[in-house]
């Protein structure tokens, strides 16, 4: 383990998807994070277009970090200790363009570089402070857990659901991880986006799922749960989203057009069928490695009904969320304090030239 200077400060970058972020980090602490988010330039063709978000990361690339760095008060790029930067898993177009910037500034700025993965940033954005070190839902130490008011320790389970990975991982330290379960197919938050794609309610199909699902019923039209009588720890949302496509299809015939409470209907059916999958695989998980807590991450994890379910489910075990549903989603500050647990056991880049992205990145 490296012992590292007190105020260890980063500057992170991210443009592994569709949002353009930098943030300023010290230690554990997010002081700036901010985020571009290219939605309205990908809602017209229903999803995100690769070659149309590298562009778009190429032209917002130095005002996002001009922005945060104004934000971060008192910060010079001079001071910095390290940049980190996401190498993936991503898109491969969109990856290229924060990792270009960030060799060129390390490089100009002689600064060590520190490459992180996505999905390991998600899992540890529970782990992230605000600017005055507040807010935290598990500590870095794993000491007290003031939600649960318990002592929790290793190992710790992640659940990570975003549009891109459903992936469960067991955590055995930092820098020590374990997946065991993970999506087969379609990730959740894709899912959703088809399925929001079938029943024509736009781009991103998430948030609008989850208010229409709020006024329908799920029993009206009850969908399979998935995978329900596997025993591994994997995932699968294809089946659903077909099995919601011809429901829709066979409703069209009877009917014509839908009406808007049987949409609603349906939203909250693929709603609890979906978080009901998540749940048993969750459980089988817990069961299976006994864990002392759950950690939660990715942009799925903003949807209220599935954060009640597994909480209502897992009431027993301590559930750690980041502090803020800004980090919920795809951002730097997560990058950031990943970037400094990967500091202190020194995983710095040790050809910056090299460095390269990985799009198909995994634990």
């Amino acid at each position: 383990m490296c012992v590292l200077k007190k105020n260890f400060t980063i500057l992170a970058i991210d443009t592994s998807c569709d949002e353009t972020s930098v943030a300023v980090t010290v230690d554990d602490r997010v002081i700036a994070n901010v985020v571009s988010s290219q939605i309205a330039l990908h809602k017209k063709y229903g999803g995100v277009v690769p070659i149309l978000a590298q562009r778009a990361h190429r032209e917002r690339i130095d005002a996002v970090i001009e922005e945060t760095i104004n934000r971060a008060n008192k910060f010079s790029i001079n001071n910095v200790d390290a940049i980190a930067v996401t190498v993936g898993p991503g898109l491969a177009p969109a990856l290229e363009v924060g990792i270009a910037k960030a060799k060129e500034l390390a490089l100009k700025f002689q600064k060590s570089l520190i490459a992180v993965n996505h999905m390991e940033a998600h899992l540890l954005s529970s782990f992230a402070k605000n600017s005055k070190g507040k807010n935290l839902v598990v500590s870095s130490q794993l000491s007290a857990c003031p939600t649960a008011r318990r002592v929790v320790g290793f190992p710790l389970l992640g659940l990570l659901i975003s549009g891109g990975h459903t992936q469960l991982v067991l955590m055995k330290n930092f820098g020590r991880y374990q997946l065991i379960g993970e999506t087969l197919d379609d990730a959740l938050g894709e899912a959703y986006d088809k399925i929001a794609k079938i029943l024509e309610l736009g781009y991103p199909g998430g948030p609008m799922i989850e208010r229409l699902a709020k006024t329908g019923n799920p029993k009206n039209y009850p969908l399979p749960v998935p995978m329900r009588n596997r025993k591994d720890l994997n995932f699968s949302f294809s089946g659903l989203k077909t099995a919601v496509l011809y429901l829709v299809k066979d409703l069209k015939k009877e009917q014509g057009k839908l009406l808007k409470q049987i949409i609603y209907d349906i939203c909250a059916s693929f709603q609890s069928a979906a978080a009901q999958s998540l749940v048993d695989k969750l459980l089988l998980a817990v069961k299976q490695h006994q864990p002392k807590a759950i950690l939660m991450g990715g942009g799925v994890i903003s949807n209220l009904y599935i954060r009640k379910q597994i909480r209502k489910a897992v009431k027993n075990l301590p559930i750690g969320l980041p502090y803020s549903k800004k980090l919920f989603t795809d951002n730097a500050g997560m990058i950031g304090v990943c970037a400094y647990f990967q500091a202190k056991r020194s995983d710095f880049v040790k050809e910056i030239e090299k460095i390269d992205r990985v799009p198909g990145l995994s634990f």
